[in-house]
């Protein structure tokens, strides 16, 4: 273990994030986008995940993009594999938002959804532990970013669904994980943030009850 108590190969995976996302910020800030790598990576170590799923959580985005720069799958382990091991390249790949199917056909905005609860359905745990760390550091960015704003509607307008679409869909995940027999700790933070976004939903009514 290295002196901030993160294995070597987490420490590749945290630089190997932030060298692919360095020109990157969130959408809608000035925050570059390598700093959510790192809060996933926080997410799941505090709740003592294995370095292959903290691996897979880091590097989560950097598949999706690679995905969507149409990589194949030799090319996939050549740069992720390789230097990460296959478990945390399996991992991420259960749980990228995919732009095409296995047959190669181009997925719809509402299609990639599906897809993914779909596939998560089929995911081990430790995908269903980066799925839920990815839900909880972004919806949680979102609802900070929220409390700093007067204007709500400059925060939900960066998102292709808006508000009621983007809130419904962290109600799809945290539904769909707990449809599949995932009731682990982790769930009551994503609860949390699920909830508390419901509540900019319906400001002056009880939001649903999770």
């Amino acid at each position: 273990m290295s002196v901030n108590g993160y294995s070597d190969r987490i420490n590749h995976a945290l630089a190997f994030a932030a060298k692919h996302n360095d020109r990157e910020v969130r959408k809608g800030t000035r925050l570059p986008y390598g700093t959510h790598a790192a809060n996933v990576a926080v997410i799941l170590t505090r709740y003592d995940q294995d370095e292959a799923v903290v691996v897979a959580g880091i590097l989560l985005d950097v598949v999706e993009d690679h995905l969507r720069d149409r990589y194949t799958r030799d090319m996939l382990e050549q740069r992720i594999a390789d230097k990460f091991g296959v478990p945390a390249l399996e991992t991420a790949l259960a749980v990228v938002m995919r732009t095409l199917d296995d047959d190669g056909v181009e997925l719809s905005h509402d299609e990639r959804r599906d897809d993914y609860l779909d596939r998560l359905s089929a995911a081990n745990d430790g995908a269903r532990w980066v799925c839920a760390a990815d839900a909880i550091h972004t919806g949680s960015t979102i609802l900070a970013d929220l409390d700093r704003t007067i204007d709500p509607g400059s925060v939900w307008g960066r998102f292709h669904s808006g508000k009621s679409g983007t809130i419904r869909w962290y109600r799809r995940i945290y539904e769909r994980l707990r449809e599949n027999g995932f009731a682990l700790p982790i769930m009551d933070e994503l609860a949390h943030v699920v909830t508390a976004m419901e509540r900019h939903e319906q400001p002056h009514e009880s939001s649903t009850r999770i």
